[in-house]
């Protein structure tokens, strides 16, 4: 088993075309080991989130290799990413993206069952008792806190055992006071789950976390 997680190497994306072609990515390496936990600080427009959607496998790179948890992403069918997706790569966005017509316990569990799992809901109970939502599985997400949708959010991309974890702008919602714990949370749910971790931030304090911080600029990452 590869030590690396996330292996890119000249990965290049561009979007549009002709004379409202946009150079997105440009010739962009990076590598990421197993139970590693990397921020990734930018502003905006410069190409974060477009890089989290390469490596999640939601967006194809024009140019270059994307090797993600020890698949080549370039030569998967879009039902093995998503069967990637679902169960050795967990996404957290910052609009918590949960389903309005589901509770918690339903947001978590229904991935799992789409996955194949037999036991969902019993996981889906016991990962939102891990982030202190134990009380309140039969909640929607209109009935939640945002700093509780994100908790579930969290639960949701946790409980299948990713090997990794991205995050984009994770606390982005959230007043500071809630951002830190959730923050905190994150941090706790990775190391729990031995999983390596990368969260595209604007948030110093939050990469201040990390074991390693890179800055994006003109498409292109730097220490």
């Amino acid at each position: 088993m590869s030590d690396l997680l996330i292996d890119l190497s000249d990965i290049r994306l561009s979007l549009g075309s002709g004379a409202s072609r946009v150079d997105i990515l440009k010739g962009l390496d990076l590598q990421v080991e197993r139970g590693e936990t990397l921020a990734i600080l930018g502003p905006s427009g410069s190409g974060k989130s477009s890089l989290m959607a390469v490596m999640a496998g939601l967006e194809k790179a024009d140019a270059g290799a994307a090797r993600i948890v020890g698949e080549d992403l370039g030569a998967l069918s879009e039902d093995r990413l998503a069967q990637l997706r679902g169960r050795r790569i967990g996404i957290i966005l910052q609009d918590f993206q949960l389903l309005p017509t589901m509770t918690a316990r339903e947001n978590v569990a229904v991935p799992l069952e789409l996955a194949g799992a037999k036991d969902a809901f019993e996981r889906a109970e016991t990962e939102l008792a891990r982030v202190g939502l134990g009380e309140r599985l039969t909640h929607y997400p209109s009935e939640l806190s945002g700093g509780e949708q994100q908790r579930v959010a969290i639960a949701r991309a946790t409980a299948p055992g990713p090997e990794l974890l991205l995050a984009d702008e994770p606390t982005g919602n959230l007043d500071s006071a809630t951002g830190e714990a959730i923050i905190e949370l994150l941090f706790e749910r990775a190391k729990a789950r031995e999983a390596g971790l990368v969260v595209i931030t604007h948030d110093p304090a939050l990469a201040e976390r990390a074991d390693r911080t890179l800055y994006m600029r003109d498409g292109k990452l730097s220490a």
